[in-house]
């Protein structure tokens, strides 16, 4: 696993041996697994972010939009 992306908002793990990612949403302790046509989805959807548009703000809008409807609340015991 390797933390790919931190902000006050989001972490992106990676999990490179699986081609798979966990977005870690940190305010409302969600979390989704992305692996297979997803997680080739997601790469291509923050690939599409222009450049000049490429900022913390535009990247944790497009993770609130992947976890928006399917994410799991952390549950700790």
């Amino acid at each position: 696993m390797n933390v790919i992306y931190s902000s006050k908002g989001f972490w992106i793990l990676a999990y490179p041996e699986q081609h798979s990612f966990e977005l870690f949403d940190k305010q409302w302790l969600r979390t989704r697994f992305l692996d297979g046509p997803l997680a080739t989805h997601f790469c291509e959807a923050m690939g599409g972010i222009p450049e000049t548009e490429r900022n913390e703000e535009r990247i944790d809008e497009l993770l609130d939009e992947f976890c928006d409807e399917s994410a799991h609340a952390v549950v700790f015991h």
